[in-house]
């Protein structure tokens, strides 16, 4: 049975093929601390927007690896599409995985599952691929 979900005005809903991880991420980072969102992950494929993608906003920051999707009418976070980095904070440059906001999950009451904070040492990996992509970017004359 498919996982459903949406926004605080349903205004972007979706569904998951798949299950509810046994641990949910609570990212550190300076933007998802703000947001306060437990995310589960899953792969693209077992992702279904049930609604028009008109009604999703993008913020993208730094590298612009990953586009933080949101409802741009009650602006609540829904999933993040970013690349599928490894525990030691290697990418294979195309796997992408999609970071969906648990609490939007119909009936999801994040007292009955545990949250991982996401380790530092990933977001170190993280920083090293960005490091690594905008340097694939520069021009001789940048240096």
């Amino acid at each position: 049975m498919p996982i459903a979900g949406s926004c605080h005005c349903g205004g972007t809903a979706f569904e998951i093929e798949g299950e509810l991880p046994e641990k949910l991420t609570r990212c550190t980072c300076s933007f998802c601390a703000r947001r306060g969102t437990l995310y589960a992950y899953y792969s693209p494929h077992q992702f279904k927007l049930t609604t028009s993608a008109a009604n999703l906003a993008t913020y993208r920051w730094q590298s612009k690896l990953v586009a933080h999707h949101f409802c741009p009418t009650c602006g609540c976070a829904t999933f993040s599409d970013s690349p599928a980095f490894e525990p030691d904070g290697k990418w294979d440059g195309k796997t992408r995985r999609l970071a969906v906001n648990a609490r939007l999950f119909d009936g999801f009451d994040a007292a009955d599952v545990a949250a991982a904070l996401a380790s530092r040492d990933a977001r170190i990996g993280e920083l090293e691929a960005e490091l690594a992509a905008l340097k694939g970017r520069l021009t001789p004359s940048d240096t």
